[in-house]
């Protein structure tokens, strides 16, 4: 056979191959848009794929309409196929993954913001120095966002664990400080306990309770709520504004940390102490990218612990 016509083939099929593929994205997410935002490619790119491919295959996959999509007999039968295609290829690639002193894959992981400039983000970076064929795709957002709808392989979560149903590796914790910003804190009488700034303004965090409590290193435990003006639904937003001097608020630790170095924020409180928050890798328990997950979970758990 001629060795021009077998490779013809060869790109003829992994090109079927690659839309196969998309199919099952599409399928998977319900809609060209949501598989477009999914694979990183515009929503007229993944329409025609799928239109190349009913195309070659000679009838419809997939019942379009303004509202949803709907598999014909064919498309259920096709989508069948390629699920099991895909499986075999994310086992094979575990199992080599397994094997490999270099291992090979993406991972999409979902992250709190307030950790992009830490020593997690800082861990990531050296695992994709010391694995250059692992390709990272990072979303960060200090909302807790679903792992599977939103086609990620893994979340960092900040807090407690909900979801018993999947895996989990504490891979560490984040302390959290009390802070203001310096010119608001100094034109106010210095506090030495909790309820001493009850007359204070806060910033407050939407994914926090407005009640913010305190143990002071006799062990005694103290309330504080105050009045508020503004509130964040973002850790960094937190950071802003009491760099501002427009109140007080809780930070997790590294944030603090740079502004108390800038000058622009003092610490309050010293003798009393917030609750730490706990850092969790949380993945599910069949993961399309097991063997490689758990590499990059422990990793990042080494990392920190060191």
């Amino acid at each position: 056979m001629n060795a021009d016509f077998i490779i013809l083939k060869c790109i003829t099929m992994i090109d079927h191959l690659k839309h196969m593929a998309v199919f099952a994205r599409v399928v998977d997410k319900g809609s060209f848009r949501a598989a477009a935002q999914d694979i990183g490619v515009a929503p007229s790119r993944v329409s025609q794929t799928i239109t190349d491919l009913e195309n070659h295959l000679g009838t419809t996959l997939l019942y379009r309409t303004t509202r949803k999509l709907a598999l014909t007999g064919e498309g259920r039968a096709l989508y069948t196929h390629v699920t099991q295609m895909l499986r075999s290829a994310e086992a094979g690639l575990n199992e080599i993954n397994a094997t490999m002193q270099d291992p090979v894959g993406a991972l999409r992981v979902s992250i709190p913001t307030f950790l992009s400039t830490s020593d997690l983000s800082t861990a990531m970076a050296a695992f994709i120095k010391r694995y250059p064929n692992v390709a990272l795709s990072l979303f960060y957002s200090d909302r807790r966002v679903e792992i599977i709808e939103n086609g990620l392989d893994l979340a960092i979560n900040a807090g407690s664990l909900s979801d018993s149903a999947m895996m989990s590796r504490k891979l560490g914790i984040i302390p959290r400080a009390l802070v203001a910003g310096a010119e608001y804190a100094s034109a106010r009488p210095l506090p030495s306990r909790p309820a001493d700034m009850e007359d204070w303004d806060w910033i407050r965090y939407q994914q926090r309770s407005d009640t913010i409590e305190l143990t002071s290193d006799k062990g005694e435990t103290e309330s504080v709520t105050g009045r508020s003006q503004i509130e964040v639904d973002s850790a960094n937003a937190l950071y802003h504004f009491a760099m501002q001097d427009v109140g007080a608020s809780v930070l997790p630790e590294n944030l603090a940390a740079r502004g108390v170095a800038s000058g622009s924020l003092v610490r309050l409180l010293p003798k009393w102490r917030l609750g730490d928050i706990d850092l969790h890798a949380v993945w599910p328990d069949s993961s399309r990218r097991e063997t490689l997950t758990l590499l990059f979970v422990r990793f990042l758990a080494d990392a920190l612990g060191r």
